[in-house]
């Protein structure tokens, strides 16, 4: 403290020399500078002026005032960037770290990402909510700034692999986007060996620290195993492994058996034909349909959803327990339900031949499959049969079967209600759903992509139908009448910017779009789809068109979903496995009541809550099965495979194999014939003494060379 004063005193002489010097650093902040380029830019030249200046750095850095980054040179201390950065605007964002320690920032107020130097990241780790100081923006650059204060983690958690040496303990993060390893003092182990994969909650940064200190809170085990691995992806994503004991026990005393006060209470489908269609695995059946001709020659088509909200009524630990969670997640090789068993595959689930309590939306159809009539409300059914997909498709296909006649005219109204859909400009986007067959242990024995077929899109259509109706019916208000608060399914039109990009893509690959209007750029978006299907670029094409769009989100704020072309829609048909759609099926019982609007502030709250646990659902769901099918190359090791080139990047050519969808990379460092060079406008590398090009989307025949289990990687050889 004493030393900083006297170098304080040493300067207050040389103010305006001082004042000059800082002001070179207030210009550039993220840049380093020894005495000569100070000197360089304040114009001195002889040898006692420019002593002078390098005298006056290492009091300035003795003062605190600027920071020595290595012998001779420094920066700006960052306490002071707003003192003399340029005034420095701030912005607030979240971190995307980058495996190399720099990082970006996604700001709240959108935008231009804005980059982060490795150094200028202070204690930021990804996922962070942080406040950045914007520095001057060069011409012709992006936006630069630092971070200064870490206003939220992302999370406290963090699963990785521990390595104990004889002193002290690090644990490297199995996610490459934590760059950084968390310090364990070796009284924090918690009985954890060397190799573990453990889950290790950081505790503390100290200032002058490198890494963050931290202590070990569970031992999952050996790296490698089939449970360790899957519930370290659980970890990792802020869901936890089991239901607490009080939640379990609360479930455990609902009993399922319905009196009949409550059935007089609702509307009764008890004799009416009624069928769920699931796929072969599952277990909660959370929705049925129902056919019954009416007298008119119409239709009467009943959409039944389990009625959760009579069984898990709020502020329970069973409805704390599920609002944690928000989302079921689905492994590859599991369910993690969000609800205890007990109700998603017992009392809740809509289990053929039982008796079971629904919250319905029933519509009176003419062969048109234009609705004329709607009803909402408490109902009470009794499913005829449980139907695979498989078992629906064969009855539609050979028009044939038990329950024939329903279930062919609910797939021609199907039929018929979708190309209404597209007609209005709804976007039909694909993704390959990738499943896996495995042996008792969970060890993949095949890959194979399932296909969407009639009796999938038949479900589909119906419950698109009974959430935007469901929809509409809260949301669509006559005259000056104010709309009741709602919880709404959104989804923001694509960023023009974004939308250009994606064009310009396209059109190098040989597709054209058009995008003068909303219906012509749903067209053309439905056109591109079926044009790459089965090429080798249909993944990156697929992938990138999503991200082109806005994400889909829950919100109070109704503007409508972009993708389905509907100006009102909500999730109403799976509280199950969904937060959202039990609170939608408790403020629609509420306004069926006759209440009063419920508060708008405390639900979207929960939106914001509800949509971030969805995120982190998906990426737990692509991890598990990006490791199942690199854990499913293992014993391949040498064998060859057809594959299409499904990206370029400047490391190297990612290829997807054909036959079981697993993608690998082959390295640009490991193809010796040439010197290959990005030629990133093209979407191809080129060879520069031969000039060999190798392009999304072209047919490769490749070895696997190497798989990193761990790192959920793979590397192949360019054969031809």
């Amino acid at each position: 403290m004493k030393k900083n004063k006297k170098n304080k005193k040493k300067l207050r002489g040389k103010n305006t020399f001082i004042s000059s010097i800082l002001s070179i650093f207030g210009k550039s902040p993220y840049r380093p500078f020894n005495y000569k380029q100070i000197s360089s830019q304040l114009g001195i030249k002889d040898k006692a002026s420019k002593d002078l200046v390098n005298t006056i750095l290492g009091e300035l850095a003795g003062a605190k005032e600027i920071e020595q980054i290595s012998p001779g040179k420094y920066k700006l201390n960052t306490e002071n960037l707003n003192k003399y950065a340029n005034k420095g605007k701030k912005i607030t964002g979240r971190v995307d770290m980058q495996n190399t320690g720099k990082a970006y920032i996604i700001s709240d107020e959108g935008g231009d990402d804005i980059f982060i130097a490795s150094n200028n990241t202070f204690h930021a780790l990804h996922g962070d909510k942080v406040t950045v100081l914007l520095f001057p923006q060069r011409r012709g650059r992006k936006p630069e700034g630092q971070i200064v204060e870490i206003l939220e983690r992302a999370r406290e958690q963090f699963v990785g692999t521990i390595e104990i040496s004889r002193y002290y303990a690090f644990v490297i993060p199995d996610n490459p986007k934590i760059h950084i390893d968390i310090f364990i003092p070796m009284e924090k182990l918690n009985g954890a060996k060397n190799g573990d994969k453990v889950i290790a909650k950081l505790l503390d940064w100290p200032d002058q620290a490198k890494n963050p200190f931290g202590n070990i809170i569970q031992v999952l085990g050996k790296p490698g195993n089939n449970e360790v691995e899957m519930q370290s992806i659980l970890a990792a994503n802020d869901f936890p492994l089991s239901f607490p004991k009080h939640v379990e026990k609360e479930a455990s005393k609902i009993n399922g058996i319905i009196s009949k006060e409550e059935i007089k209470k609702r509307r009764d489908f008890r004799k009416v034909t009624t069928f769920t269609i699931d796929p072969l695995d599952a277990k909660d059946f959370d929705d049925a349909l129902s056919l019954k001709k009416l007298g008119t020659g119409n239709w009467e088509v009943g959409i039944h959803i389990a009625d959760v909200s009579h069984y898990v009524t709020p502020n329970t630990e069973l409805d704390k327990e599920a609002f944690d969670r928000a989302t079921s997640i689905y492994l590859v090789d599991r369910v993690i339900p969000m609800l205890p068993e007990a109700l998603s595959n017992g009392v809740c689930s809509l289990r053929p031949n039982e008796e079971k309590l629904c919250f319905s939306a029933v519509f009176e159809i003419n062969d048109e499959a234009e609705v004329l009539n709607q009803w909402f409300g408490k109902t009470v059914i009794n499913s005829d049969r449980r139907f695979t997909y498989e078992e629906v498709q064969e009855i539609i296909e050979a028009e044939k079967g038990e329950f024939d006649k329903e279930i062919l005219t609910l797939n021609k109204l199907a039929v018929l209600l979708r190309e209404k859909r597209n007609a209005d400009g709804s976007i039909n986007f694909r993704s390959q759903d990738v499943r896996f067959n495995l042996d008792e242990n969970g060890k993949p024995l095949s890959v194979y992509v399932k296909e969407q077929k009639d009796s999938n899109r038949l479900i589909e259509d119906f419950m698109l139908l009974a959430n935007r109706k469901v929809a509409e019916f809260i949301g669509k208000r006559k005259g000056k009448e104010k709309p009741k608060t709602f919880i709404y399914r959104i989804h923001d039109e694509p960023n023009p910017e974004k939308l250009s990009t994606f064009l310009q893509f396209v059109n190098k690959l040989g597709y054209e779009m058009k995008i003068n209007t909303r219906q012509h750029l749903a067209k053309s978006f439905n056109k591109l789809f079926k044009d790459i299907s089965g090429k080798g670029e249909e993944n990156m094409i697929e992938s990138i068109a999503v991200r082109t769009m806005a994400k889909a989100e829950y919100s109070t704020q109704n503007i409508g979903h972009y993708g389905l072309a509907f100006q009102y829609y909500a999730h109403f048909t799976s509280p199950i496995r969904r937060y959202p759609d039990l609170l939608t099926h408790r403020i629609l019982e509420w306004y069926l009541d006759g209440r009063s609007s419920v508060n708008e502030a405390a639900y979207e709250e929960m939106c914001n809550h509800c949509s971030e646990m969805e995120r982190k659902a998906e990426s737990a769901e692509r991890e598990s099965i990006k490791y199942k099918q690199v854990e499913f190359m293992l014993d391949k090791i040498g064998k060859e495979f057809d594959g299409h080139i499904s990206g370029v990047s400047k490391w190297g050519l990612y290829v997807e194999i054909i036959d079981n969808k697993c993608e690998g990379m082959v390295r640009l460092k490991d193809m010796k014939d040439d010197f290959y060079y990005l030629d990133e406008d093209n979407y191809q590398v080129i060879g520069q003494h031969y000039g060999d090009q190798y392009k999304l989307g072209d047919k490769v025949r490749i070895l696997v060379k190497r798989i990193d289990l761990s790192k959920k990687q793979m590397d192949f050889e360019l054969l031809s």
